[in-house]
Order: structure tokens, then C-alpha cells, then sequence
């Protein structure tokens, strides 16, 4: 064998294969699965576990409030799509789910199964016009030689319903045993899950109606006819049993109690459960800190920091690069799906970066790339590290980029400025006319102060006259 291999590999290829040579066999080795493999009842666990639930739920209505975007990819720049077709969509997937439904259940169903399954309904044009949410355990995935996925079958009252491989959008996290299902969190989290539920179910029954009383021995010294011993249990049971928690006093020293049972201290019961608790929480990457009594405020914003960063986001990463990969092409190339960065920035990391670009950047790529500003007349120069023509906040999140001290950018500055106020003037006399106040006045180029001096003033204008003067106080101070 090891001289066919030797021989086989002596002959070394000079480009890629067309194809993966293994698939073919992973698809033959996989098609004698009639159905997805089995957890442990997954949907019962979620019902039955509280940190089950907790988890999953925390997980699932964090991620279905970040909202989904498409941009259209220009080189290395993304530009964002108003209203794009999948977004409308996303909002009203079908008649009886809405956009949150549908992405809590998705993540949802990816927490509790490892998989999740999108129908694809299409319109006229062959896109996607409805999205229904198929039960994972009612799904199972047909492989084929060469597609990988011929298709798949949902099956319902015992009934197998063919779906194509085009019409189902298939999410799954990954699973190291299994070429085409995922791996629930809740198998790893196996013997945890039964673990507390077993101490649950323990500590419930304690307190039940047969267990009033700590488990023990009766013990009767002195023989006894079978009626008095009857009439014994009878009387213990009636007077001591179910819930009374009545001490037991008993006449005569030949019938002696031996308690044989442990207690909640014997077995460090809350302390168990609260292992038990942790160790649930951390297989779902949810900090303990979010849910514990006794974090501190400081410790609670730390855990949540942790969970947005190492928990939500990938997750959420996961479930828009698919989208990207096989739903965004029904409506062309060059398209992708991304949510909004919801990690926290560390702010002097941010300050750090944003001095290290000053002499790279100039102003109108520093407002563009840090801060989300549009572009100003005077920004089309670079400023040093030095320069007084830009300071930062402490906190990285403030900027004030100053007009360049040159007689062009002055002259360019001062025209920019006199035109946003006479576009300002425009829109609040047209306000006036109106009885609807509207959006308010987006200002790019007026100097902070004299900004806050108009709005202050706009405050208690009520006729045209007032207005104008507000307007004219701000040209004479140009001056």
C-alpha cells in the first residue's frame, strides 16, 4: 500500500481539480439517513429547563431587534440600499409572522436544534415572495452525488412533502460529526440540563405530598400483632404524612425514629444548583453576570459587553453571510446582507486610531470613516497631528474639525456657511406654513455655536418677520 501510494502522488498535479473527489462519497454514505439526527427532545428541554429557556430566549429577542441591511458592493466599498426588495421582505415575511417572529425563531430554532429552515414562496419573477419557517425536527436532507443537496423532505402526519433544493434556505451551526445537520448547544449541555432537572424534580418532591416527612426508619422494638401494626401505619401516615411537617410524639419507649435521609444542607443543594446554572448559561455563551443577583452594576455592563462581542454578533455574522450566500442572489450580484456593528468600541482604542490616521486622512475621510458625517466644502485637505484645526474628545466620540486656516479654505468656508443659511432660512419660513413640524433642519457646515444660536432663536420665532431676523443676527455675526 505505502508503494501505491508513493506512486499515486509521485505524478503531482499542476492545477486544482474541478471538483471535490469526496463528495460523491459523502452523499453515498449519508443517503441511508431517513431523518435528521435525534437530540434529546430539544423542544422539551426549552419547555422543562428554566436556564434552558432563559438562554435561549435572551439570545433570540436580542438578535431579532439588530436590524438587516443590503449593501451593494462597489470594489471595497459598500453602498446602502434604501428599501431594497429583500428588506420589504424581511418586514412582512408572510401573512402570519412579522419580521421579528421570524428571526427570533430562527435564531431560536438554531439554539435549540442546531438547524434552521427558511421556505422560499416565489412570485411572477421566480424571487422570493413569502418566507415560512419549517419545524427542524419534521425536516430531513436528501444528499445527492453531485449537487451535495438534491433536496429535502418535510414530513407531517406522516406524510413526505418533496421540497427543491432552491426553495429552502438551510442555517446550521457546526457540527463535527455530521456532514449536513447541526449541533444543538443542548447536546453538549446534556448532562447539566438533566442534572437540573433531576435536583428540580427532587426538591419538588420533598416538598410534595408524600414526603412531609424526612425520609426514615420507624423502628418497633417490642413484637406486635399484625392488627396493631397495621393500625400503626395508619395512624403515622394520617397524623405525620403529606405536607404537615408535625413533630411526632409517640407513647412508651419501645418505638424509636432513625432518620436516614439527607437534607438541603446535607447535600449543598443550592450551591448545586447554581453550578448547575453556570455551567447551562456558558454552553449558550450567556455571562453569568447578566443574570446573577449579586453582580454589580460594573460587572452586569462587562457582561453584557462580552455577550454582544463574543455571543451575539458571530451568531448574527452567521445567519447574514448565509442570507448573502443564497437568498441576496435572487435579486442580483454584487449584493450582500450585514447587520449594524453592534459591539461597543472601546473608546480610547478608537481615540488611539483615529490620531493615528490625522496624517493620512483628510477632514471630509476622517468625518466619513469615524463619524458618519457628510463631506464639507473646506474638508478636502490633510491635517497633522498637531494641527489646531482638529481636536478630539477624550472619549473618541466627539470631533471638531476646524476650517483650515488658508484665505482659500476661508473664502470656500464662509460661501458654504452663508448657503446652509439661507437653505435654513427656506425651510423655516416654509415651516411656518405647515401644521405638521416635520424632520428638523440637517446642519453640515455652520460653526457649532452659531448652530445652537439659530436653533435657540428658531425656538420663539412665530411669524416671518421674527424668523428673518433670526437669520439676519447670524449674518451679522459672520462679519
Amino acid at each position: 500500500m505505502f508503494n501505491w501510494l508513493t506512486d499515486f502522488f509521485r505524478a503531482r498535479r499542476d492545477r486544482l481539480r474541478p471538483r471535490a473527489p469526496h463528495i460523491e462519497r459523502v452523499a453515498a454514505h449519508n443517503s441511508h439517513f431517513l431523518n435528521p439526527p435525534l437530540d434529546i427532545h430539544s423542544a422539551r428541554v426549552y419547555e422543562g429547563s428554566p436556564w434552558v429557556y432563559v438562554a435561549i430566549n435572551r439570545i433570540a429577542e436580542a438578535g431579532a431587534l439588530v436590524p438587516l441591511k443590503v449593501n451593494r458592493l462597489q470594489g471595497e466599498k459598500r453602498i446602502g440600499i434604501d428599501n431594497h426588495p429583500l428588506e420589504l421582505l424581511l418586514s412582512r415575511p408572510n401573512p402570519l409572522t412579522s419580521r421579528f417572529e421570524l428571526f427570533e425563531q430562527t435564531i431560536g430554532s438554531l439554539e435549540l436544534h442546531g438547524n434552521a429552515y427558511w421556505f422560499l414562496a416565489g412570485d411572477g419573477r421566480g424571487r422570493p415572495r413569502e418566507i415560512w419557517l419549517l419545524r427542524p425536527d419534521r425536516v430531513t436532507i436528501v444528499p445527492h452525488e453531485r449537487r451535495i443537496v438534491a433536496g429535502y423532505l418535510y414530513e407531517i402526519g406522516g406524510e413526505r412533502i418533496p421540497l427543491d433544493a432552491i426553495e429552502v434556505l438551510h442555517f446550521r451551526r457546526w457540527h463535527p460529526d455530521n456532514d449536513f445537520y447541526g449541533l444543538s448547544p443542548i447536546a453538549a449541555a446534556r448532562g447539566a440540563v438533566l442534572s437540573d432537572r433531576h435536583m428540580a424534580d427532587w426538591n419538588r418532591n420533598t416538598f410534595g405530598q408524600d414526603n412531609g416527612v424526612p425520609a426514615g426508619i420507624v423502628n418497633i422494638k417490642d413484637f406486635i400483632s399484625d392488627t396493631d401494626f397495621e393500625r400503626l401505619k395508619r395512624e403515622w401516615r394520617s397524623n405525620y404524612g403529606g405536607a404537615s411537617r408535625r413533630t411526632a410524639f409517640l407513647r412508651g419507649g419501645a418505638i424509636e425514629w432513625q432518620h436516614i435521609g439527607l437534607s438541603h444542607s446535607d447535600l449543598d443543594f443550592l450551591q448545586g444548583r447554581q453550578a448547575q446554572r453556570d455551567e447551562i448559561l456558558n454552553i449558550f455563551g450567556i455571562p453569568v453576570g447578566l443574570v446573577s443577583e449579586n453582580a454589580t452594576e460594573a460587572n452586569a455592563k462587562v457582561a453584557e459587553r462580552q455577550f454582544i462581542e463574543r455571543t451575539l454578533y458571530p451568531k448574527l455574522v452567521r445567519i447574514a453571510q448565509k442570507i448573502s450566500q443564497e437568498l441576496l442572489p435572487f435579486y442580483g450580484n454584487d449584493l450582500v446582507a450585514e447587520y449594524d456593528d453592534i459591539r461597543p468600541t472601546d473608546a480610547k482604542a478608537r481615540l488611539e486610531e483615529i490620531r493615528t490616521a490625522y496624517p493620512l486622512l483628510s477632514i471630509n475621510e476622517l468625518r466619513a470613516n469615524y463619524f458618519q458625517l457628510p463631506p464639507v466644502a473646506w474638508g478636502d485637505v490633510a491635517v497633522s497631528p498637531h494641527s489646531p484645526a482638529l481636536s478630539v474628545d477624550d472619549n473618541g466620540r466627539g470631533v471638531s474639525l476646524k476650517r483650515p486656516a488658508t484665505a482659500t479654505a476661508e473664502a470656500a468656508h464662509k460661501s458654504a456657511v452663508e448657503n446652509e443659511l439661507a437653505q435654513w432660512e427656506r425651510f423655516a419660513l416654509n415651516r411656518l406654513d405647515r401644521a405638521e413640524q416635520g424632520r428638523p433642519f440637517e446642519v453640515t457646515a455652520l460653526p457649532d455655536e452659531l448652530a445652537f444660536e439659530v436653533s435657540a432663536g428658531l425656538l420663539f420665532a412665530r411669524d416671518r418677520e421674527s424668523v428673518k431676523s433670526v437669520f439676519a443676527g447670524a449674518r451679522a455675526g459672520l462679519d
